[in-house]
């Protein structure tokens, strides 16, 4: 099987290097791709959001899968274009990737099916949204652009003024683009965060190794918002009685949802949860595999990504039994300095061998480019340390470990990653 995946980052690697174990896999690409995936698939130059210049590239290439890991081209209706055109495809429908595409259409779907979430109002006024959280006058409230923003498109507002100045900058100041056209405001949950990943064709829903984010850029989760920092599976908050009551009251329920509007979901459905006093709740549905929790889920997947992939596809999910390492997984981002604010590019990276790895870690490429022989940096989140052991603190040393024989300018990571799993799993 010839096979090309879509993306550039820390995720698409991760795919990248899962799909590499397959026997059934021959030949492997990626678009755009990036310096460190270049070792492992054959890179091309296609933004992953032209539609057009993909279809064209899988044409040229013969391949017999697409796997379209990013939310952007998912949401434009990439899958629906390459299925048109005899591709077979790994990732949700246009009308599907919607759940994640507007923030609004998933709060609703919520409400209509009764599936457990933050209460919330969707605005397209700014002076009507400014009125309510007046009104409402209860602090943190959050606040959120509609459509997609690079994982960043969520701001907590502490008081009336922080409220006021994030409606404003969404809404009229588009500090992201259209996608702040509509918004959503929401009370503010507290309780333990999970990540649950999950394999679905609609019919069949199997949820994946559970995993704990770390969205803030410093130490003792201070600092703004990110893409992710570092992430942890299994998450020890996420009990096997949690799980069964997720699958009951939030998994089916949105699988069967999303069937019911007719935008029957196939692919990877991203469950972000929080645990609350009142039971787990909905923070946010991705419709694809999230990053970097993909980076320490799929290493521990011990079926063929394929067999998965095909059996999605196929609608014939129920028939396949999907296997996970025992153990945990622990992977540390390594950013640029300044990152996720203003950051520099093109700092060479050292420690790393011939093929961008390193002996005891798995390192996924999330922002680099290859210079000649020289690996640089071309992102504010670039390299993800992954490394797994027996317990989540044998994993998260030699994470570390790994992390401390790589270099460049101004680098700078989190030092405390996984420790609030450590405390609760004690």
């Amino acid at each position: 099987m010839k096979v090309l995946v879509v993306g550039g980052g820390g995720r698409e690697h991760a795919i990248v290097m899962k799909l590499s174990e397959s026997p059934r896999v021959s030949e492997l690409y990626c678009a755009p791709g990036n310096g460190g995936i270049s070792k492992y698939a054959k890179c091309f130059p296609v933004k992953a959001t032209d539609l057009d210049g993909m279809l064209r590239l899988a044409q040229e290439l013969a391949v017999d899968w697409v796997f379209v890991a990013p939310d952007d081209p998912l949401v434009m209706g990439m899958a629906d274009l390459l299925r048109e055109n005899g591709f077979k495809v790994f990732g949700p429908s246009k009308a599907a990737a919607i759940i994640e595409g507007s923030k609004a259409f998933s709060k609703n779907l919520m409400k209509k099916y009764g599936i457990p979430t933050a209460k919330y109002q969707v605005f397209d006024d700014a002076e009507q949204a400014i009125a309510y959280v007046q009104q409402q006058n209860t602090y943190p409230t959050v606040v959120k652009a509609d459509g997609l923003a690079l994982g960043k498109g969520v701001i907590i507002a502490q008081s009336e003024e922080d409220a006021v100045a994030a409606i404003r900058s969404i809404m009229e100041d588009k500090i992201f683009g259209e996608s702040g056209s509509k918004l959503v405001i929401e009370e503010f949950l507290t309780g333990p965060e999970v990540s649950v990943l999950s394999f679905t064709d609609g019919e069949t829903v199997i949820p994946m190794i559970s995993s704990m984010d770390h969205k803030r850029a410093l130490d003792g989760d201070r600092g703004k918002n990110t893409g992710g920092m570092g992430t942890v599976s299994p998450n020890p908050y996420y009990t096997k009685e949690i799980a069964e009551q997720c699958m009951r009251e939030i998994f089916l329920p949105t699988m069967h949802a999303m069937s019911g509007e007719n935008r029957t979901f196939r692919g990877c459905l991203y469950f972000g949860l929080m645990l609350t006093q009142d039971g787990p709740k909905v923070i946010e549905y991705n419709c694809r595999f999230g990053d970097p929790e993909t980076q320490v889920v799929l290493p521990m997947l011990k079926t063929d990504l394929l067999d998965i992939m095909e059996a999605i596809e196929e609608q014939r999910l129920s028939d396949l039994d999907i296997h996970w390492k025992r153990g945990a997984c622990a992977c540390v981002i390594l950013a640029s300095g300044g990152y996720p604010e203003k950051y520099e590019t093109g700092k060479e990276i050292t420690g790393l061998n011939e093929k961008g790895q390193l002996e005891h870690a798995a390192v996924y490429h999330a922002g680099t480019k290859l210079d000649g022989e020289r690996l640089l940096t071309a992102g504010g989140r670039v390299l993800g340390i992954t490394a797994s052991g027996d317990t989540l603190k044998a994993a998260l040393d030699a994470a570390y470990a790994a992390a401390s024989q790589v270099q460049f300018e101004k680098m700078h990571y989190r030092r405390d990653i996984g420790q609030r799993a450590l405390a609760a799993g004690k």
